[in-house]
């Protein structure tokens, strides 16, 4: 007898695809998980084998569906997520001429600094589209490739994500659909069309796009991987949309006002409403997932990496580390840390950017020092909850994920910030699971996504200590002051 019907969602990594089966209950059941190199042999260089991508995801979805029919679970379809500003050029033949160059790779940064020095024609890009004057953006990359990249791009006749090109190969078709193109800074907001003066900053024409979708229509799997992976030909594919957005699926953000936040290496914050936008200092992005609805948040560069960072300088394992810190009453006994280890995308966009400790005495120790920069990413995070709720969409409740928060010094620190309850969000499918949830949307199971998101429920809770809260509001401004103030330090 058959078990209920599943939705395999392909959640396509920076450094591995994972594949997440959930019936209609959005409970997973199983996932399965091959990984790739990210590389980074050349100064900047964040990029992937597109081949190898492709490979790994046919692998893992067909190690999901023996699992499938091991426990007659009949597959429903097929839905995808991917990583965001992903971009790869193509040769006559549909092949890749190419690496995938990753949102990670900064070679782009004179360029995208160029085109910031005119605010005025940055800003109107960035309005228009949704889409900061960043290197992360498609549009940066390509503006840099066409221009001065001619050994990488000579035999590049179209331009894709990184996802396109392994949707190709599922349903033998080149589309793209408005969520994960809304992240590339080519799409225009208002009529989710290319828009024209982005293509001529990129130097492309929209011809050599790919032909923009809705995230929910579906194309029939060709036989070739059907018969590879397991499945029927004919399967219906859901194209899906960007990990981004479909995160906030994931974890049941979806009603306004009800926003996502997660905390691995890096962190983001976005919160869900029914229309696009952002704010007037272009601080934010704003990005599509389906049904009229868009995300609206920002992307810190540094999460927990700070921590990692930390313990290597001071030789001591990450999770001891933040347990010392968590000793450390809020304020970290008067140090500051402004912790651009990584430079920094949201509020600031400024890839160029370093960190710093504000107050060092003598009494600080690697305790003290850890705090700091912990309460550095949850000020960060705040401020990118100040630029949203300036551009109109309300912040009214946290849903929390991600490896960082197995450390509660992490979970306090980001509560008292936001002066808001966390609310954790349950189970790891995050994207995997939106897409999944977005692929029964499209296969008519739930008539809204906010019907499907109803069905994550948060496992937990934690509230800010209000003195911890009323430090760090008192604190965030100076923050603002310190960047500004040390940012163009001729170091």
């Amino acid at each position: 007898m058959s078990h209920a019907p599943v939705v395999l969602g392909i959640d396509l990594g920076t450094t591995a695809t994972k594949v997440v089966a959930a019936g209609s209950d959005a409970r997973v059941l199983h996932q399965t998980e091959r990984g790739y190199p990210l590389r980074t042999d050349e100064s900047g260089e964040a990029v992937q084998d597109a081949v190898q991508v492709r490979d790994a995801a046919i692998e893992a979805l067909a190690e999901c569906v023996v699992w499938a029919d091991e426990h007659d679970h009949p597959v429903a379809g097929l839905s995808f997520s991917t990583a965001m500003h992903t971009l790869v050029g193509l040769d006559s033949a549909g092949e890749p001429a190419t690496p995938a160059f990753n949102w990670a790779d900064t070679r782009a940064a004179e360029v995208a600094e160029r085109l910031r020095s005119d605010w005025d024609a940055a800003a109107a890009l960035h309005q228009a589209t949704g889409t900061p004057v960043h290197t992360q953006s498609v549009m940066v990359k390509l503006a840099w490739l066409t221009g001065s990249r001619p050994d990488l791009t000579r035999d590049v006749v179209r331009w894709c994500a990184l996802k396109d090109f392994v949707v190709a190969a599922f349903v033998g078709q080149l589309v793209t659909e408005y969520s994960l193109s809304s992240g590339s800074g080519l799409q225009e907001m208002a009529t989710l069309r290319w828009h024209g003066p982005a293509l001529e900053v990129a130097g492309v024409r929209a011809d050599q796009l790919p032909e923009i979708h809705a995230p929910t229509d579906t194309l029939p799997l060709k036989s070739q991987v059907a018969k590879a992976v397991g499945l029927w030909e004919g399967l219906p594919v859901v194209l899906g949309g960007g990990d981004g957005p479909l995160a906030n699926l994931g974890v049941g953000a979806v009603s306004p006002g009800v926003a996502a936040l997660s905390l691995g290496t890096s962190g983001a914050l976005r919160v869900t409403r029914d229309q696009p936008g952002v704010d007037e200092r272009c601080r934010t992005f704003s990005y599509a997932m389906s049904d009229g609805l868009w995300v609206i948040g920002g992307a810190v560069s540094n999460g927990g990496v700070v921590g990692q960072w930390a313990s290597e300088a001071f030789g001591v394992d990450v999770s001891d580390l933040l347990d010392e810190a968590l000793e450390v009453p809020a304020g970290a006994d008067g140090l500051m840390a402004l912790p651009y280890l990584l430079g920094e995308r949201a509020p600031w966009w400024e890839p160029g950017l370093t960190g710093s400790f504000v107050g060092l005495r003598r009494s600080h120790g690697r305790a003290e020092m850890t705090r700091a920069v912990v309460e550095g990413v949850a000020q960060q995070l705040a401020l990118v909850r100040d630029a949203v709720a300036d551009s109109g969409a309300e912040v009214r409740a946290v849903r929390a994920t991600g490896g960082g928060f197995r450390s509660r010094v992490w979970a306090d620190a980001i509560a008292a910030a936001l002066d808001i309850d966390l609310e954790l969000a349950a189970g790891s499918g995050g994207s995997g699971l939106g897409a999944v949830l977005l692929g029964w949307r499209a296969l008519g199971e739930f008539d809204s996504l906010q019907h499907a998101a109803e069905l994550v429920a948060p496992e937990g809770k934690i509230s800010p200590d209000p003195a911890a809260a009323r430090l760090m509001a008192r604190r965030r401004p100076l923050v603002d002051q310190l960047h500004r103030a040390l940012r163009d330090l001729p170091l």
